[in-house]
């Protein structure tokens, strides 16, 4: 059994399914496993006839305190603010700083199959009051909540400090406050200059009602606080969140001995990394959610955050590697083997179920998804680089039959991110122009290969191959058969017809052009004695 599986089958009765996320700039793609997490639980849920409700919110009443994306002059006067009520940067008509970078990730949920029944922003919900009974308690209980912090995470707090922030109302700012006191109505706060290392406070003072969103809960209470709200169930959390004494323990203990509930099952989830390093565009690491998914499909980038279980960290790189085809070759992979076909290497644990929760559609036909054709992506990233090839009539020879109309539609959605991919994150050697006419290049092939590609022409002139793989088993066969080494053999064809020693899968590069071209081509560099090196 898949774990999101095991999960649902380890619950009864209905399920509160709930995320959140703080909107403090771009939102790298590696953020989007937690939701594809959240939204596979759900459908594992609801698959066993579970009622479930799935809930996704923005935390935007915490404050700017990270100035990547803030222009010099503006750094003074929005860090410590809640981002809620930060300006726009990008002056695109949202509301705020966090209304536009929160949005831009959400609008990427729905393309990925993730819908959840309700999103909400902790700026709406304060006014309302549905947070004042948990401000009350956490100001009553300002004695449990400073031994709860030395207990768990050995964190002191001074003994005048109270368990809120209080939005200034003189300058607007909640990182710069501290309370010291409270009378059951009013707490009394002070906005100090030097109250954080990277926000600077009016100085401010007084007496003001902690309630109707005139301050907001510190991290580890509001999360308890949202858990009581909304009834959550089940919330998974990044491994950073999950660690002993972190911030999950301190919100649990909250949550228990504060606020009196129960806290979540949680479900603690690995990164994604680049180089053994988190993903992070504020330092340059990793593309943006909503840039990843425009390049990759969706079912391929559920594939991503679901090959592995949630407790592994990811590998992965899109920018300048092979990463995204083999997330093609993975998919196509597994739906092989779910329809029964055989595939080289071994297969994941599950992997069934790793193909179903791949799938856009929750109600999709499994079997028949499974048994669709679909080009090879590798394939797809040449064939959209040859001028005046038919693409599609290119694939239904490979397949053999007419394209059904879900496999005309995978091949449109393939040949647009083939396209995509070469744009932006593909190496240099998948980007490729067939010259017209032999590379002068091509003068510096030494005998040995002058032979291989001659008898690389007979071999295919007898036995044509058909597709990439083919012709791919076919070079090596040849060369094996002449003695040549395989890297001189794939340098001798790159030459031929690229003009260089390196390019992308040759097998595939061979099949994107027309057989006859590539017959005159091979022998017209196996006899290019004449050709001035």
């Amino acid at each position: 059994m898949d774990w999101a599986d095991e999960l649902a089958a380890s619950v009864s009765g209905p399920q509160v399914v709930n995320d959140s996320k703080t909107p403090s700039g771009t939102v790298h793609v590696g953020s989007l496993r937690g939701p594809v997490i959240l939204d596979t639980i759900t459908r594992a849920l609801r698959a066993r006839g579970i009622e479930t409700t799935l809930l996704y919110g923005v935390d935007d009443l915490d404050p700017m305190d990270a100035q990547a994306l803030l222009t010099p002059d503006a750094v003074e006067h929005e860090m410590g603010r809640p981002l809620a009520h930060v300006p726009d940067q990008a002056g695109d008509c949202h509301a705020s700083y966090a209304r536009h970078h929160a949005q831009v990730f959400i609008d990427t949920f729905a393309g990925l199959g993730i819908l959840p029944d309700r999103y909400y922003w902790m700026s709406d919900i304060y006014p309302t009051g549905a947070i004042d009974p948990y401000i009350r308690l956490a100001l009553d209980r300002a004695e449990l909540v400073r031994e709860i912090y030395r207990r768990v995470a050995n964190v002191q707090h001074p003994a005048e400090w109270h368990p809120i922030g209080v939005i200034c109302p003189t300058c607007g700012k909640v990182g710069t406050t501290i309370v010291t006191r409270w009378d059951g109505e009013l707490v009394f706060y002070e906005c100090r200059a030097d109250h954080v290392t990277w926000a600077r406070g009016c100085g401010a003072s007084g007496w003001i009602s902690p309630f109707g969103g005139n301050a907001k809960l510190p991290w580890n209470l509001e999360w308890a606080a949202q858990w009581g709200l909304f009834g959550v169930t089940i919330e998974p959390g990044g491994k950073d969140l999950s660690t002993a004494g972190g911030s999950r323990d301190r919100s649990a203990a909250i949550a228990r001995e504060v606020f009196e509930i129960d806290p979540p099952l949680n479900v603690p989830y690995e990164f994604l990394n680049i180089g053994g390093k988190k993903m992070s565009t504020s330092k340059g690491r990793g593309a943006s959610a909503h840039a990843f998914t425009e390049v990759v499909p969706p079912e391929q980038t559920r594939l991503l955050f679901l090959r592995p279980r949630p407790n592994s960290a990811i590998e992965f790189d899109p920018e300048g590697t092979d990463a995204v085809p083999r997330l093609f070759d993975e998919f196509d992979k597994l739906a092989a083997a779910t329809a029964g076909r055989e595939v080289k290497g071994e297969l994941p644990a599950g992997y069934e179920s790793i193909f179903r929760y791949s799938l856009l559609d929750p109600a999709a036909d499994v079997a028949a998804e499974a048994a669709a054709f679909r080009a090879d992506f590798g394939h797809l990233a040449l064939l959209v680089q040859v001028p005046g090839v038919d693409v599609d009539g290119r694939v239904e020879a490979e397949k053999g039959s007419a394209l059904t109309d879900r496999e005309r539609a995978v091949l449109v959605e393939r040949v647009r991110a083939a396209r995509a991919w070469i744009a932006t994150y593909a190496p240099e050697r998948a980007r490729m122009t067939v010259r017209d006419a032999l590379p002068i290049e091509a003068g510096a092939l030494e005998p040995d290969q002058r032979a291989y590609l001659a008898a690389l022409a007979a071999a295919a002139e007898a036995s044509p191959p058909v597709a990439g793989d083919g012709w791919q088993a076919l070079i090596f066969s040849v060369a094996a058969g002449v003695g040549l080494a395989n890297g001189r053999a794939f340098s001798a064809i790159y030459l031929a017809f690229l003009g260089r020693s390196n390019g992308p899968r040759a097998g595939w590069l061979l099949a994107s052009l027309e057989p006859p071209f590539v017959l005159e081509r091979l022998r017209d560099a196996a006899d290019i004695k004449e050709v001035a090196r």
